[in-house]
């Protein structure tokens, strides 16, 4: 394998600008899928993305952009899907070309709607690429503080510790520290996990809930990702690592999360479509509280918060007697 093979990131949100950024300080060539033929010109002339991360300076010398997603298959060894998993099948729908020897890294924290799935499961079991083939990046990391360099963590999880490792190099920088696990499914599905936390404590946030509810929040939160990870995928890890609670703890609380914002609206009385429409960005926590569910469902969990969440956005109950009732169920 080469010492730096050639990347590919497809995806034009924050995230995937702030992974740009952050290959582009090791690379001399970074691939990047990108729709809009306005923002790659955006971007060729101002050197920021104008829609998303637009204070991240960019060096277009060093991108090569295309339109085209089997161009960009063709072109890179490593490809980091960064397509909010909503839309991830619209895009993988496109592909007409072959997967087989493609490193594909998901930096989605989501479940695919379509199959109920993880991205990482989604393309080993529709796509058919090996686990071996599949990785993960996961934090605690916003974009935002990429874009402002300030300093952040990344975990880089891949059964293959190579690959892990090699992705891991061409992230680090100075303002970027990186490790790496060999948990791909655990860590993907604490990625998803989180956001529908981050969404209970906007929710309760919202509803004029303090500082002293959302500790007790938080701390039951953890818990219950430990439980439900374990039922899914159970292998030792460290729930406490950075990777599962420091992710946690980040999205929970950052004024920078758009899960946590998008329950803030909720909390306040807004519907679930007229805050979709007030945020300019995918809240993924609202696709995966539904995914998160209806997996619960067979797997059987202890997951209160979970519940109340899905019954406030889809089973439209009202938010102030469901997280009443929650603070009965949680200690």
């Amino acid at each position: 394998m080469n010492k730096k093979p050639k990347i590919a990131v497809i995806g034009g949100g924050s995230w995937a600008t702030a992974i740009v950024k952050m290959l582009s300080e090791n690379l001399e060539e970074v691939g990047w899928y990108m729709r809009s033929v306005y923002i790659v010109e955006h971007i060729k002339l101002n050197k920021h993305n104008p829609n998303y991360l637009s204070s991240a300076e960019l060096h277009p010398e060093k991108l090569f952009f295309s339109h085209d997603i089997n161009e960009m298959i063709d072109y890179a060894d490593y490809l980091i899907f960064v397509v909010p998993s909503a839309f991830l099948k619209a895009e993988l729908d496109k592909i007409d070309v072959s997967l087989e020897g493609k490193i594909i890294f998901s930096a989605i924290k989501g479940i695919v709607p379509e199959s109920g799935l993880i991205v990482g499961e989604h393309f080993h079991e529709k796509l058919q690429v090996p686990f071996k083939n599949i990785g993960v990046i996961t934090g605690p990391c916003h974009a935002e503080e990429v874009a402002m360099e300030r300093l952040s963590y990344l975990t880089i999880a891949c059964q293959d510790d190579k690959k892990a490792k090699c992705l891991a190099s061409l992230l680090a920088s100075r303002y970027i520290k990186t490790k790496i696990s060999d948990d791909i499914i655990g860590t993907e599905y604490a990625a998803m996990l989180k956001n529908i936390y981050a969404i209970a404590a906007g929710i309760a946030h919202g509803l004029g809930y303090g500082d002293n509810f959302q500790s007790v929040l938080m701390s039951n939160s953890i818990r219950e990702m430990k439980r439900f990870i374990k039922k899914v995928h159970e292998m030792k890890r460290n729930i406490n690592n950075s990777a599962y609670l420091g992710d946690l703890l980040v999205t929970g609380y950052s004024t920078f999360s758009r899960n946590r914002m998008f329950g803030n609206m909720i909390g306040k009385g807004y519907t679930v479509k007229s805050a979709m429409l007030e945020m300019s960005m995918v809240a993924e926590g609202y696709y995966a509280t539904k995914s998160a569910f209806l997996i619960n469902q067979k797997n059987e969990a202890k997951t209160p918060i979970i519940n109340t969440v899905y019954a406030i956005l889809y089973q439209k109950k009202d938010a102030k007697i469901e997280l009443r009732k929650l603070t009965d169920l949680i200690d």
